[in-house]
């Protein structure tokens, strides 16, 4: 079962990746920018999230600079984090995930769903234009990698095996999300 191989291929490889690197100091200072950046995103910012379509492009070093070593790992080089023990496979919360690479809104609570695949799954994201698609014949598959449409960062994998009304399943990492919840003030 190609399913199965994946995850334990992308579990074998997290484990070993994440106790083999480690973040320097002067990335933290620059982590710590970035993650403000993230925190003051607001659930009514996120959802008005519909009209920059400009590319965001980094180096690799300011890449390495913005995120931890495992985020860099998965939206950068393409990894895939361990099954059920991430932040997001069990969370419910109303809100929004947005791409922890550049804040673009990529998916609502209200599409999310218990796949019972171990990563945290949607049934669309938040806007047709919010992800790309690529071909990803990696682990002698055949997947359709989703990216984010901004910064063109690795989010996870689509496949047809979800639930109505789409019939799709946007398995994501929950190291490539960040979630804003809804403000119990807000109204939509």
């Amino acid at each position: 079962m190609p399913g199965k191989f994946s995850i334990i291929i992308g579990a074998l490889l997290s484990v070993c990746l994440i106790s083999c690197s480690a973040e320097t100091q002067s990335q933290i200072s620059d982590r710590e920018s970035h993650l403000q950046f993230l925190n003051q995103i607001t659930y009514q910012s996120a959802m008005a999230d519909t009209s920059d379509h400009e590319k965001i492009e980094r180096t690799e070093e300011e890449w390495k600079e913005r995120l931890s070593s495992e985020e860099f790992r998965i939206l950068r080089n393409h990894g895939t984090e361990v099954p059920f023990v991430n932040k997001y496979n069990s969370h419910y919360e109303d809100g929004i995930y947005v791409c922890k690479g550049c804040g673009q809104s990529l998916f609502h609570s209200d599409t999310k769903y218990n796949s019972r695949s171990g990563w945290p799954s949607y049934w669309s994201p938040i806007k047709e234009d919010a992800v790309l698609e690529k071909e990803d014949r990696s682990y002698f598959m055949v997947r359709t990698e989703i990216l984010c449409s901004r910064c063109e960062s690795h989010l996870g994998h689509v496949f047809d095996d979800g639930p109505e009304p789409t019939g799709l399943r946007y398995c994501m990492n929950s190291a490539a999300l960040h979630f804003v919840p809804k403000d119990e003030t807000e109204n939509e």
